[in-house]
């Protein structure tokens, strides 16, 4: 159970944090939103930002998701973990490959599994999250399978859902509130 009371599903103001985030939910409210909504200046920023981050970038879906994921494994973010791994499999990832994160740093060096640009992107993921450094080894290996782009946008994904999940850890946002057919396709 969320640990602040989450704000009522009919919420209406203010009328336009509100709208902006029913507009890029799909007409819903999640229930991050509605804990975010206590505050909405901050809600208001978080839209924008991780509505950028879910939309707008140019790196492809199936690393997006993979950091989300794994982001949220590392972290304990079951709720956020919930949210994606259905989005990592729309994405092109096998179950194999979606239940293989539940262990990232296996995962990381599973050869049969992950293809060599996952597997530095996991590395990175696993040291930002964990380590916060990312030694040069391990981001020139990242390096020689994406564009420079692409790089700054998977550390970006990988430290916005660092704040996404623990987020929802310390408010206690989990995974056995989900909302039932809640859009997944517009977490964050």
């Amino acid at each position: 159970m969320a640990r602040i009371p989450y704000l009522p599903e009919d919420l209406s103001e203010p009328a336009d944090v509100v709208a902006a985030i029913r507009a890029r939910r799909g007409g819903s409210l999640l229930h991050l939103d509605r804990m975010l909504l206590h505050s909405p200046p901050l809600a208001r920023g978080w839209n924008v930002f991780l509505g950028a981050v879910r939309t707008e970038l140019s790196l492809n879906a199936r690393l997006r998701e993979l950091a989300m994921c794994t982001v949220a494994v590392l972290n304990g973010a079951d709720y956020e973990f919930a949210q994606h791994a259905p989005l990592l499999a729309e994405a092109g990832a096998s179950a194999a490959q979606v239940n293989a994160l539940h262990a990232p740093h296996l995962a990381a060096m599973d050869e049969a599994l992950f293809p060599p640009g996952e597997r530095a992107a996991l590395a990175v993921i696993i040291a930002m999250t964990r380590e916060v450094k990312v030694d040069d080894r391990t981001m020139e290996e990242l390096r020689a399978h994406l564009s420079d782009r692409e790089v700054v946008e998977l550390c970006a994904v990988t430290a916005a859902y660092n704040m996404v999940s623990r987020f929802l850890v310390a408010t206690g946002i989990h995974a056995r509130e989900l909302e039932p057919g809640a859009p997944a396709t517009s977490q964050g």
